[in-house]
């Protein structure tokens, strides 16, 4: 099975519509063995309807899927043995311990060996809580339960639909750092959603922006890393007037930032132009810096809102 080139991911035109709402319209992935591929957009924006897609939980208006080049379709049941997920809220039966639930699990996948449960018990970090039933947890040890579920029979690809819920800083970092370890040492495939930029820029090695059930972009690290544009920040007396002076000036790129400010993107080399022309047209200019786009701002702009709901 060896080697980064193994797809385990596949869809092809992967689309679902309820009525004349297009929840996912044309999604196309390929996700290779061992990485990290983050499934990154706001809420609403078609994430959890691909994913449970992905897992055949519903069915495409069109398309298809295909894990491990297996396509998938209703009564496909081999290829999840080799599958853990958890999508959408964490779930566990609330009457029975924590080390119950998972013995549970162990039998309904099969697993022969007893000390999986120990072992999920210990990957996640419930020693403490593996008696105490699951209805008496709180949500980011539920959701560290719905993760061992998911890991407990040692599969090959987890599908994670926004992981982090719930878990305190420190827990989101030690999930971040079991899933690395587990794409690094087991080359264990990982799809995970998010709508967290800055955790997934931190884990994943690739990034698909979905948005309006359409996937905009698609990145590795560096090439996310590259999206950290330089821009210059105009703080002006008039921003109105100032951003139809700088477009008349040939300046092609220009924003109106929340607080008020312009930022004009490409323009580093042009900084000497503009005060000249704001002072000498009457318009005070309080404010003229080169700043940095981080990625949260990045995400964010390419997948805000316009009239109509399109890009």
């Amino acid at each position: 099975m060896g080697g980064t080139s193994e797809t385990v991911v596949a869809a092809r035109g992967l689309a679902k519509r309820y009525g004349d709402v297009r929840a996912v319209d044309g999604v196309d992935l390929t996700v290779g063995r061992g990485e990290i591929y983050g499934f990154l957009g706001r809420n609403g924006a078609g994430k959890t309807t691909t994913i449970r897609m992905l897992l055949g939980l519903i069915r495409p208006t069109a398309g298809e899927v295909r894990l491990f080049g297996e396509r998938v379709v209703p009564g496909t049941r081999a290829v999840f043995q080799r599958v853990g997920y958890l999508v959408e809220t964490a779930t566990a039966y609330a009457n029975l311990t924590v080390a119950e639930n998972l013995e549970i699990q162990r039998r309904l996948m099969g697993v022969g060996d007893r000390g999986a449960v120990d072992e999920a018990i210990e990957l996640l970090g419930l020693g403490e809580y593996r008696n105490r039933r699951a209805g008496r947890l709180s949500l980011g040890n539920k959701q560290r339960l719905s993760l061992a579920r998911a890991m407990l029979h040692a599969p090959d690809l987890l599908v994670l639909d926004e992981p982090a819920n719930a878990l305190d800083p420190a827990g989101i970092v030690e999930i971040r750092d079991l899933l690395r370890r587990l794409a690094a040492e087991r080359r264990v495939t990982i799809f995970m959603s998010s709508h967290i930029l800055a955790e997934v820029a931190q884990l994943a090695t690739r990034i698909g922006i979905v948005h309006a059930g359409r996937v905009l972009e698609e990145l590795d690290r560096e090439q996310l890393r590259a999206k950290e544009h330089a821009f210059l920040a105009v703080r002006a007396s008039d921003p109105a007037r100032a951003r139809t002076l700088l477009t008349d000036a040939g300046f092609t790129r220009i924003e109106l930032a929340e607080d008020g400010r312009l930022q004009l993107f490409d323009a580093e080399d042009r900084a000497a132009e503009i005060a000249p022309l704001l002072v000498d047209a009457g318009i005070a200019l309080t404010e003229l810096a080169l700043e940095r786009e981080d990625l949260e701002s990045y995400f964010l702009r390419l997948t805000e809102p316009v009239a109509g709901g399109e890009r």
